[in-house]
């Protein structure tokens, strides 16, 4: 069964699958996604390795970066770094 097919009944509700309406709205508040370099890391398993590993070459190679990772091990601070 395919998500379609799963919606379909909120259809006359107002429910309108895709991108559409979400681009628009960034279209008309000037595309802000595009003026904050961001890498979103998405997946199953090694996010956090993969973002201290990029946070790290991106400090190396001269950038300020920023991190922002969930669950934390012992202190909720432990989720947000600055380097």
């Amino acid at each position: 069964m395919t998500i379609d097919v799963l919606l379909k009944p909120f259809k006359p509700f107002g429910v309108r699958l895709g991108l559409e309406s979400s681009q628009q709205l960034l279209n008309n508040l000037g595309n802000p996604q595009q003026q904050v370099p961001i890498i979103h890391v998405a997946g199953s398993n090694g996010k956090g390795s993969v973002c201290a590993y990029l946070s790290s070459v991106l400090t190396e190679a001269g950038y300020h970066t920023g991190r922002y990772t969930s669950p934390h091990l012992v202190d909720w601070t432990e989720r947000i770094c600055f380097e």
